[in-house]
């Protein structure tokens, strides 16, 4: 999560503003400079994509390598499967490997950001130095370039890596038909239980269809705000700098608040907060009973699947389909985490072509003033999605080396009572599995 400690800095941007100097002096302050930034229809003002992605990827990881373990013993009796399922988990293993690797690079370029680009900035503009700015800028660019292309690859693996899991599901589902040819008629007890979990089934489908229309109507939300908040950059001085150096939507939207220089806009984003604080409160309600649903179906699908062992069939491939859905949440944040650099990238281009063409435009004061505490809270911001994506790295790190040791152990050499204690284990801890979101309570904008 972001630091709230910025909350200050950025509170004080719009107040602090005036078109005098500390002199008293008037000036007229640049619209080219201060404004224009912001005002960019080339490229988003803010980001409404939060640092607070690794709480779904954390919970998608630990459920891809659960789901991978009950698959596993699953198949204990049918050595061809079982060994296509370890290929696939072994590839999953080191896609996360790769992924903490990426993840940490993210955390170098942060910290780069922090620690190089932002001070040289501010020196650029207390020494009137536009040629150093631009300089750092394009350098800048470069890594976050590099950045780009590497979770572009990355989210381009998980692409083939999921179709690779979907053609071992379909061979389980074509060995399992073989098998049951052999079967002159599955059990009353097998149908009975596979009827009720087509129900289960069914409802789950409408859930996710439910939680997946709020979603939409979220993102919806946050484009007027994006929008408003544009608007509301392209009118102020200060906002127009903040807004150009902050790519999350939450401090911006405080500072119109505390800057009180704008009743109607503040009151515009007050509506679209309020209404976005509801539609968050109904997408954790849906997930919620998303989850229950999801537990109550892994429930009876693994009662399902120990019956199915029991008569000697191949049990329904149902988890490697749940290993698909959650491998594609993985790779849609990598996707929206690309997505993010490149708004970042496209952000300090125009820093570059707009603030610093002019030779003489960083020679003015309140310029000066402006940029130097957007920067500072620029520097808390980023250091909070640093550390953001630290734990996103560590995520993938014990998921990559610690959490796949079942693999070292040939399912189909476990005695009956100790295949049962490892089965009872994994659904434990799939049981357990809570949904890592916030609480209804919690504000949809964070500052």
């Amino acid at each position: 999560m972001l630091k709230h400690n910025s909350e200050k800095t950025a509170s004080n941007i719009c107040k602090n503003q005036s078109p005098h100097s500390s002199t008293g002096k008037h000036r007229t302050s640049n619209p080219l400079t201060l404004n224009t930034m912001a005002n960019s229809k080339e490229v988003a003002v803010t980001s409404s994509w939060s640092p607070a992605f690794i709480e779904e990827l954390l919970s998608s990881s630990q459920q891809v390598c659960l789901l991978y373990h009950i698959s596993y013993l699953c198949l204990a009796k049918f050595p061809k499967l079982e060994r296509l399922l370890r290929i696939r988990a072994v590839e999953t293993q080191l896609l996360f490997g790769s992924s903490e690797a990426v993840m940490l690079k993210c955390v170098g370029t942060s910290q780069n950001l922090v620690s190089s680009l932002f001070p040289m900035l501010i020196r650029a503009v207390e020494k009137n130095k536009p040629a150093m700015a631009v300089k750092y800028l394009e350098k800048a660019r470069t890594w976050i370039t590099e950045i780009i292309h590497e979770v572009e690859k990355m989210a381009a693996r998980y692409d083939t890596h999921n179709r690779d899991v979907a053609t071992t599901t379909s061979d389980v589902v074509t060995e399992k038909k073989e098998t049951e040819k052999r079967l002159s008629q599955l059990s009353k007890e097998i149908k009975a239980m596979t009827e009720e979990t087509e129900k289960l089934d069914a409802e789950l489908k409408k859930t996710t269809a439910d939680l997946a229309e709020t979603e939409k109507k979220i993102g919806e939300k946050n484009n007027e705000l994006q929008n408003l908040v544009r608007d509301a950059a392209a009118k102020s001085s200060g906002l127009g700098v903040l807004a150009a150096v902050v790519p999350f939507i939450g401090p911006i939207v405080k500072s119109i608040y505390d800057a009180k220089t704008s009743p109607e806009i503040a009151e515009k984003t007050k509506a679209l907060e309020s209404e976005l604080n509801r539609l968050t409160a109904e997408k954790i309600s849906l997930k919620q009973k998303e989850w229950n649903l999801q537990i109550q179906t892994i429930d009876w699908r693994m009662k399902l699947a120990k019956l199915q062992i029991d008569k000697g069939t191949i049990p329904e491939p149902t988890h490697l389909g749940e290993v698909q859905r959650f491998l594609t949440k993985i790779q849609q944040i990598l996707i929206a985490l690309q997505g993010f650099w490149e708004k970042v990238n496209s952000m300090l281009g125009t820093i570059k072509d707009r603030t610093f063409a002019n030779e003489d435009i960083v020679d003015d004061p309140d310029f000066k003033e402006v940029f130097v505490k957007s920067i500072q809270t620029a520097s808390e911001v980023w250091e909070g999605f640093g550390l953001s994506c630290g734990k996103a790295a560590e995520i993938f790190r014990v998921q990559s080396k610690d959490s796949y040791s079942f693999l070292e152990i040939d399912p189909s050499s476990l005695s009956k009572d100790v295949w049962q204690k490892e089965y009872d284990s994994v659904k434990e801890k799939l049981l357990q599995l809570k949904v890592t979101v916030d609480q209804p309570s919690a504000p949809a904008i964070k500052n």
